[in-house]
């Protein structure tokens, strides 16, 4: 079958003690029970089998065919009806027996699901009438007609207290309790023969019965009718749910959760002959709906004699803890059982599925029995591999081979010998497990033979301890001497050194390649005593790095080192000595003079900022370099740090002509003679005036330069000066005012804050003691009269020691406090007694 459709189901033939019975006789019903099968046979034989069809037990019931077999729930009782009218009902395991013999063939025989109990044991018994027997009083069995005039009674089934049952006529059922028939459902399709495609019947459940009859499915719900519409009907009711028909005659029927199980019979037109002949039995799984069915799944069985056989000679039976399905034929017995996932990994792998396989394997671990994860891993490695598929192969092996170092290994031989070692390299393991090193040397050398860059990406990405690192490098070696300018093997040879702790052979290729890695391997492995005589080399490649990092290590490269290095590079030694001055002014002091020339040179924009800032440059060196070159700014700001501010000025206004600046440089002096040859040297130059004019009214009075402008000279924006002038001067007459009123405000509030802190009284006790005389303040005797003088200070004297006051003014004053200036000390209390 090359359909893509899995098939729901999986079939096997019932062997053993079934294949030896079936040799000699044929079947002709069989029961199943959850514990054991009973098998009936048109010898007049009935089998109990295992449910691997070994035979436990046989009866010799009848010399003819028998019709039916029925078992109670309990599997202990068991009814039997055969083709001469005979019906026994025996307890298989007890001594109770009913035999009852009639004058017509007895097609159908049903015992009470429940018969074990002693007050449920009935049966029934179907030929042309439908007996109900009851066991009553003294043992005896007491028949009743529950129906008769509509022809043979041709299939029954029993299910709690719902009896249903066919006759040529159609399909009754019958409630038990109320001895009411309840329904009656007629046949569909009158045309066909009740003997030879008789009716399946099926309880669902207790209250659901499924009836297959011809072509035609229904499935009819028993339900209970409501008390207002009783009246003199049943009280329950049957409503057909579902109804459809079907493309072949119905052999049998059984539930399969919310689906259908059918085994149908089919005839076909020959090929060779053009005659109607019995094709293959099919057994399909459908999903009722209202009007029709949905087929799931189809299968046409191959039983054994099925050119012969007849509608009427096929059977389904089910057992409903297992979904198990039992096709009987008169040759044959086939189990039908629901696929577990073993046989859907099996179906997946035939249909070369192996991923879907493997996932399934992987979800189901637990409960598979046949099938191993890693055994179906490495088919779908092998598959993918036949398939060209390597890249993914190798990318699966990650997942399948896991840790197993001895799988990992086999399959890297594998891609070897198909020369894909390339495609397995990115995947193969670098941490637990790890491979033999000749495992990784062979991936490298496939590499090297043949991707260079290949190559340097696993040298890159694969720790060194994982293979030889000696002969990798030889390897390495022997091609560099084939091209020995190839960027990409000096690079991986430099990586190669790193992890073999070869730096010094390491860094001499990073400098020759200008490798970005370089400054990260100096500082990683401490190779600055390396890099002595390389200075000049790390600037070229990157100077700022460079710098950086000399400058973090002066310890191990002094600035000294540095400088000589660079001596005969004065543009690198100006990089480096500039960084040096602006992380500290005063650690390369002693270059600041050779500093000078090279910032002229070739840094003029950070000369000034150098001059201003370095405290160690000799003045009149540069000076000299600056008047040399024409460095108007730079020999403005050294004369004027020199004291020559008069030259700097004139500098300024005859080179530089900037009105703006001499003002600002006037005004940094703040010297009355630069103000007045500002003045003198602007006096003929009307733009000059206007400058003035705007800027010095805070620093000169405007008068003295309005008087010196001649009379009738054009000064462009005179006007706006002259206002700007007053404005300035109203703002600075307003800010003395607003000045003056914080002051006062201010001092009038301290003056009030301090005559208060002096009205306080000031405590006197005898630890107190006279700062003259330094005896206690307090004499001994309080009875005596004293006088004591407090000052505002705090301090106190016996008015006996203190001096006697000058005849100009009769204040006080603290001796101590006027001695040591801190202010007047007025004295601010007298005491007397």
């Amino acid at each position: 079958d090359e359909s893509e459709e899995e098939p729901k189901l999986k079939y096997e033939r019932l062997s053993n003690g079934v294949t030896e019975i079936l040799q000699k006789d044929a079947a002709s019903c069989m029961t199943v029970h959850e514990k054991f099968l009973a098998l009936g046979t048109h010898y007049g034989k009935v089998y109990l089998l295992d449910v691997q069809g070994n035979i436990t037990q046989k009866f010799d019931v009848s010399p003819v065919k028998i019709n039916q077999i029925s078992l109670d729930e309990s599997g202990e009782h068991m009814g039997v009806c055969s083709e001469d009218g005979k019906v026994q009902v025996f307890g298989l395991y007890s001594a109770e027996e009913f035999h009852e013999t009639f004058d017509c063939p007895i097609k159908i025989v049903a015992v009470h699901p429940h018969f074990v109990r002693s007050h449920f044991k009935q049966f029934v018994t179907g030929g042309k009438k439908l007996l109900l027997y009851e066991r009553g009083w003294m043992n005896r069995w007491k028949p009743s007609v529950l129906h008769e005039g509509e022809g043979n009674i041709r299939n029954v089934k029993w299910r709690g207290h719902l009896i249903a049952w066919a006759n040529n006529m159609g399909v009754k059922i019958l409630d038990m309790i109320s001895k009411q028939r309840i329904t009656n459902v007629p046949r569909d399709d009158i045309s066909l023969r009740p003997d030879m495609y008789p009716c399946s019947l099926c309880w669902k459940d207790n209250l659901t019965l499924i009836i297959g009859w011809g072509n035609s499915v229904k499935i009819c719900s028993v339900k209970e009718r409501h008390a207002s519409e009783m009246r003199d009907l049943p009280n329950r009711y049957v409503e057909i749910v579902f109804q459809f028909d079907t493309e072949f005659y119905i052999s049998g029927l059984a539930p399969l959760c919310d689906q259908l199980v059918i085994l149908s019979y089919v005839k076909e037109i020959s090929e060779k002959t053009e005659v109607e002949c019995c094709a293959r039995p099919r057994l399909d799984i459908v999903q009722p709906l209202l009007e029709s069915c949905e087929e799931i799944s189809s299968d046409a069985l191959t039983v054994r004699g099925f050119q012969e056989n007849e509608c009427r000679d096929y059977h389904l039976e089910y057992s409903e803890g297992e979904s198990l399905f039992y096709i009987i034929s008169p040759r044959d017995v086939v189990v039908a059982k629901e696929r577990d996932q073993d046989d859907h990994i099996d179906w997946l792998l035939e249909k070369k599925k192996y991923e879907e396989a493997l996932m399934a394997a992987e979800i189901s671990q637990k409960t598979i029995k046949k099938h191993k994860i890693l055994d179906i891993g490495l088919a779908y490695i092998n598959h993918l591999v036949e398939r060209g598929e390597y890249d993914l192969a190798a990318r699966k092996c990650q997942k399948i081979l896991g840790k197993n170092t001895e799988l990992w290994e086999f399959e890297v031989y594998k891609f070897k010998e198909i020369g894909q070692l390339k495609a397995i390299s990115r995947y193969l393991p670098r941490r637990d497990p790890v491979l033999k090193p000749l495992i990784y040397e062979m991936v490298l050398h496939e590499f090297l033979e043949s991707d260079y860059e290949g190559f340097a990406t696993l040298i890159k990405e694969w720790p060194g301890d994982l293979y030889n690192n000696t002969i990798i490098v030889q390897a390495v070696v022997d091609h560099l001497k084939k091209d020995p300018q190839n960027r990409t093997l000096l690079r991986t040879l430099a990586e190669l050194y790193t992890y073999d702790q070869r730096y010094g052979r390491a860094l001499e290729i990073y400098l020759t390649l200008r490798h970005k890695d370089v400054f990260q391997l100096i500082h990683k492995h401490n190779l600055f005593s390396s890099i002595r005589d390389k200075i000049v080399l790390l600037m070229h490649f990157d100077s700022e790095k460079a710098v950086d990092m000399l400058l973090d290590n002066e310890d191990k490269i002094s600035i000294d080192r540095v400088v000589e290095e660079l001596e005969n590079r004065p543009e690198l030694q100006h990089v480096y000595l500039h960084k040096l001055f602006k992380r500290d002014h005063h650690k390369g002091q002693r270059y600041h003079e050779k500093q000078i020339s090279l910032y002229a040179e070739y840094d003029r924009p950070n000369l000034l900022p150098f001059l201003r800032d370095s405290t160690h440059c000799p003045l009149e060196k540069a000076l000299e370099i600056c008047q040399q070159r024409n460095f108007v700014e730079e020999t403005v700001y050294l004369l004027s740090r020199m004291g020559n501010s008069r030259s700097a000025l004139k500098m300024i206004m005859e080179e530089l002509q900037d009105v703006d600046k001499a003002i600002e440089f006037a005004k940094e002096q703040d010297d009355g003679e630069l103000w007045e040859d500002l003045i003198l040297y602007s006096i003929d130059k009307p733009p000059f005036i206007t400058g003035l004019l705007n800027n010095i009214g805070t620093h000169v009075d405007p008068i003295l330069l309005i008087h010196r402008i001649k009379e009738g000279m054009e000064i462009p924006n005179l006007r706006d000066s002259l206002v700007k002038i007053l404005q300035d001067y109203n703002l600075q007459i307003l800010l003395r005012e607003g000045c003056k009123k914080i002051l006062v405000a201010d001092s009038l509030s301290l003056l009030k804050k301090m005559h208060r802190t002096q009205m306080k009284g000031v405590l006197v006790d005898e630890e107190n003691i006279c700062e003259s005389c330094l005896s206690p303040i307090l004499p001994s005797d309080a009875s005596k009269s004293f006088n004591v003088v407090v000052f505002h200070c705090r301090h106190m004297f016996h008015k006996e020691c203190l001096p006697v006051p000058n005849t100009v003014s009769s204040v006080q004053f603290c001796n101590i406090c006027s001695a040591k200036h801190r202010g007047p000390g007025s004295a601010i209390l007298e005491m007397k007694k």
